[in-house]
């Protein structure tokens, strides 16, 4: 006994082509865009919480350091002023010869 594919070629009589691709209907099309938008709205909420975690962090580092005293190795800015490198080798004038002012020559 033979069997009969249910397959009917195209130019045949007797039967239409099996449909492979199955379109989504409206509610399946509903169902990806509201799934798709609490992705995205996890996605931004999640975004948003590490930006704030990470600024929280920031702000409790900058209160921390701001009330530590100085270390006692080292300098403080008020003890003496920093000396411009380029001063020192000659390439630009060194701005302490600005600030104090130079005597006139005697004759």
């Amino acid at each position: 006994m033979a069997t009969r594919p249910n397959i009917s070629l195209p130019g045949q009589h007797g039967g239409s082509a099996p449909q492979h691709f199955v379109p989504p209907t409206a509610r399946e099309l509903r169902a990806q865009a509201v799934h798709r938008l609490q992705v995205g709205l996890l996605g931004l909420a999640a975004m948003l919480l590490l930006v704030a975690l990470a600024s929280i962090i920031m702000e409790r580092a900058r209160m921390a350091e701001s009330t530590l005293p100085p270390a006692a190795g080292v300098a403080s800015s008020t003890a003496s002023p920093k000396s411009d490198p380029l001063a020192d080798i000659g390439v630009i004038p060194s701005p302490d010869a600005a600030r104090t002012p130079q005597a006139a020559p005697n004759r």
